[in-house]
């Protein structure tokens, strides 16, 4: 081999080292973005910002327009007083009159107002029976003034009323679907009244975390402050970080904050079982671990079945009196089977739960095995009964 035929494999050889060498960097680099990725989530789906908020509105109205589905004024006198206060406003006089029709509803109109949302705009309202009404189909709910927690009036609810329920029936049978006394209008409310707050001036805003927590609130703070290479974030407790912009060069708070939302944090979580004893339902977090504990469970069933006999005389008996004998059979089952089922310290959630399933137990059962492991101080995690 010459020396030129050693050069070019040499080369040759070097080049594949270096594209090897890229193909492993970037494989490690790769992989440890998808490590970071996984459980991660974007700040806008855990936490808020302040100001941007809804804000609940509530309302007292009249249905009218039902066929003979509304209130009885005789059982419902706010209704009455409400008609005649309507009737009065558009110039007729019922004071002293037996009025009687069961046409009209009175209801309650909720309504959600956005954050931001301008005036001249439409959100929609929901409508519910406050009195004896059997329906709201067909029905059309009369203006009616929409208040904040301020009493103000922010919006103005009426429009045609659409219900999913309906009711019917005779004499002897009625068939109900749904709920008839409940309704929503789709744009049914106008909003009147604007909630003032300039976020774009703002130089300093709070971001209030939904579940609170100090490692995942100094997290939001660690990912802003890296992404806008100033530290311009402080995580301030568990649920809020200050976000102070004085003197930055993102003065922008609107833009600013259309940034950070999309920022991925991975939020942290105690160890947590949340049990609901009336349903039987069992919620397990991740980060719950049991220390090493021997679990056993069996079932003791006594069954008792009563078959009582009729004993008489026989056919040509001169005397005797036909009677009811007792018998009771007793069974007494109990569950030999079962073994005893040792967990290894430190066992996660995945093997929490085999273990407990390899004893071939339901919820209930395992209720009171979580509470017995906790007891005696085996369950590294907090038990919330709902």
């Amino acid at each position: 081999m010459t020396l030129k035929t050693v050069e070019k494999v040499a080369k040759q050889y070097l080049s594949l080292l270096k594209v090897a060498k890229l193909v492993l960097v970037a494989s490690l680099f790769t992989s440890s973005i998808a490590s970071d990725a996984i459980g991660a989530s974007r700040v806008k789906d855990i936490a808020d910002f302040e100001g941007v908020r809804d804000n609940i509105l509530v309302g007292y109205g009249l249905v009218v327009g039902l066929n003979g589905t509304g209130d009885s004024l005789n059982n419902s006198p706010f209704t009455q007083q409400s008609l005649e206060a309507m009737l009065e406003r558009l110039g007729v006089n019922t004071r002293g009159a037996n009025t009687k029709t069961d046409n009209v509803a009175a209801v309650v109109v909720t309504a959600t107002l956005p954050a931001f949302a301008r005036q001249g705009t439409n959100i929609d309202v929901t409508i519910s029976s406050i009195g004896d009404a059997e329906s709201l189909l067909g029905g059309t709910l009369v203006v009616t003034p929409l208040m904040a927690a301020d009493g103000e009036v922010y919006a103005v609810a009426q429009g045609s009323i659409t219900v999913a329920g309906f009711s019917a029936g005779g004499d002897a049978a009625t068939v109900t679907k749904g709920v008839p006394t409940a309704g929503r209008i789709a744009n049914g409310a106008l909003i009147e009244r604007e909630l003032g707050f300039d976020m774009a001036s703002l130089t300093s805003l709070r971001i209030s975390l939904r579940n609170p927590d100090f490692t995942t609130s100094r997290r939001i703070a660690q990912v802003i402050n890296k992404y806008i290479g100033n530290k311009v974030a402080k995580s301030s407790d568990p649920s809020t970080v200050v976000l102070n912009l004085e003197g930055s060069e993102r003065e922008d708070m609107v833009a600013l904050l259309t940034d950070i939302e999309q920022l991925m944090v991975e939020p942290d979580q105690i160890a947590r079982v949340v049990i609901d004893e009336q349903s039987g339902i069992i919620v397990i977090g991740k980060e719950v671990k049991v220390d090493t504990v021997a679990i056993a469970q069996g079932n003791l069933t006594v069954k008792i079945t009563e078959t009582p006999q009729v004993s008489q005389p026989g056919a040509f008996a001169q005397r005797g009196d036909t009677t009811v004998v007792p018998r009771t059979n007793v069974q007494i089952t109990e569950d030999e089977d079962r073994k005893l089922v040792v967990l290894n310290p430190g066992v996660r959630l995945q093997e929490l739960v085999d273990g407990l399933n390899a004893l071939g137990i339901g919820p209930r059962d395992m209720i009171s095995i979580l509470q017995a492991i906790k007891a005696a101080g085996a369950l590294q995690a907090e038990i919330e009964l709902m």
